[in-house]
């Protein structure tokens, strides 16, 4: 059965929405961990409770980067009405077409690059400055550059209010990157290209790092370099999800989803991302979950199993794909799941299923719909229902997963097919 849900625009599982209440302004020159706020100030539990649950809880270890997320007031970067919002760990809308990203992989990114306290940081994709005001309290300067007028101006308003006097931005298409003060020692991409742009190759210094998301519009991966002897070095990879880099970097994509057939890749997560890593291949945003091989799978040799043993923390998997609400009226979706002793999580939303979310052209989130797996210890079942796609829609992203409940759940064949209007 079909379940159509209250608009929460989560694309992962967190804590009840927040209510707004009066703030002091932050000033991230001043006080502890370069934040001031007021006694008993309602954003800064709500950050401390977003670091610890969803950011330190999740594998994020680096005290340097806790700290600076604890310190920085994300609620101060999103639109006014985003704020509610603004300590789930999700990504949010900021207008043009653009998001601010996920706390933790802006505290992922951040630990991995291992920033130090002398580093020269160039940030491309400045987006809403988030990024650029965690980076700012752990490195001595960052460079940002944002292609979007509207939103270069917006994020350097915002950093010069909260005082983040070492941030530099500059509006411009940043395949370029920014020559004048290369080299640097870190580089870090929050678009994605297709390709990496050699410019940026360019201006990393010898020895530097280098965190980028590559591939298609939909299917991208994070890599992490290390530019050794003029040449770039995988250190690490994950699946991941991020905006595409426009200007010169779209004119030359070469690889563009037809949102018309939209359709799921690795559903029956057969491939890994590398014969080395157990990460499936297509999927991003993977916590508490591991490809594992049962007996008696419906299909192939491996399913994705999630165990979790405590209420409302992630155990999941994420995809999107693109889909024209003008042309496509709904999405049959189906998948095979197996439970073992699953029960409810924190909140009544919290249990096994698949869910969809839509988003508009601004990537705003307009609806969304899920198909529950059921609850206790049941073999593997088939699952199945059919969803309304929105008319405004032009984004999906489908999450599997425990979400919140806790037990043990193993999905296998997950499918989508478009139904023409």
């Amino acid at each position: 059965m079909v379940r159509i849900c209250p608009l929460l625009a989560a694309l992962t599982v967190c804590w009840p929405t927040p209510t707004p209440l009066h703030a002091q302004t932050p000033d991230l020159a001043a006080g502890e961990a370069g934040h001031r706020t007021a006694p008993g100030d309602f954003w800064a539990t709500a950050r401390r409770r977003m670091v610890d649950e969803d950011i330190a809880a999740a594998g994020v270890k680096d005290e340097r980067v806790l700290k600076a997320m604890r310190a920085t007031p994300r609620h101060e970067f999103v639109t006014p009405d985003q704020r509610p919002y603004a300590y789930y760990d999700m990504c949010l809308p900021i207008g043009a077409g653009q998001t601010i990203s996920p706390p933790f992989m802006v505290a992922s990114m951040t630990e991995r690059l291992a920033v130090q306290p002398t580093d020269k940081v160039l940030e491309v994709g400045t987006g809403s400055g988030y990024q650029a005001a965690v980076l700012s309290q752990l490195v001595k300067d960052v460079y940002t550059i944002e292609i979007v007028g509207t939103l270069s101006r917006r994020a350097a308003s915002t950093l010069r209010r909260l005082g983040c006097r070492n941030v530099h931005t500059r509006l411009g298409d940043g395949y370029q990157g920014w020559p004048q003060y290369a080299p640097y020692d870190r580089i870090i991409v929050t678009c994605s290209p297709e390709r990496i742009p050699q410019p940026l190759v360019d201006q990393l210094r010898e020895g530097g790092t280098l965190a980028i998301p590559v591939g298609e519009r939909y299917q991208q991966t994070l890599f992490l370099f290390k530019k050794q002897n003029g040449e770039l070095v995988v250190q690490s990879r994950e699946p991941t999800m991020f905006v595409p880099m426009t200007g010169q970097a779209e004119e030359q994509r070469l690889l563009k989803p037809d949102p018309v057939r939209p359709a799921l890749v690795n559903g029956g997560f057969e491939q890994l991302l590398a014969e080395t890593e157990r990460q499936p291949a297509g999927w991003y945003y993977v916590r508490q979950a591991e490809i594992a091989g049962e007996p008696d799978l419906p299909e192939g040799t491996a399913c994705l199993k999630l165990l979790n043993e405590v209420p409302g923390r992630a155990a999941q998997a994420l995809q999107a794909f693109g889909v024209d609400g003008e042309q496509v009226t709904d999405l049959d979706v189906s998948y095979w799941v197996r439970l073992r002793a699953v029960e409810r999580g924190a909140g009544l939303d919290q249990e096994p299923k698949i869910n969809v979310t839509f988003f508009d052209a601004e990537r705003a989130p307009i609806g969304q719909a899920e198909i529950v797996a059921g609850f206790g210890n049941a073999p593997w079942t088939k699952r199945q229902g059919r969803m309304k796609v929105p008319r405004s829609a032009r984004l999906a992203v489908v999450s599997i997963g425990l979400l919140g409940a806790v037990g043990e759940a193993s999905f296998d064949g997950v499918e989508l097919r478009a139904a023409p209007r």
